[in-house]
């Protein structure tokens, strides 16, 4: 299953706690800020990204779970 959402962290804690929630997730999961793509399972990749802004999740997964998940960090 392919799907897009609109995430925005709002501080360092929700950043560690997705990293913590994502890493063990099956599937490809990008994060968009503008033309920069990043791994959404890297860490500092994340903090490469301007995370003042809403980011992009592009996510592909056999995992219903995650999108659960996901809607935390959701807009």
């Amino acid at each position: 299953m392919r799907k897009s959402m609109s995430i925005q962290f709002k501080d360092y804690d929700m950043v560690e706690r997705f990293s913590k929630d994502i890493a063990n997730m099956k599937g490809e999961f990008d994060l968009i800020s503008g033309r920069k793509v990043v791994d959404a399972k890297s860490f500092l990749g994340i903090f490469s990204l301007d995370l003042s802004a809403p980011l992009t999740l592009n996510a592909v997964t056999d995992d219903a779970q995650a999108f659960t998940v996901f809607e935390r960090y959701a807009l």
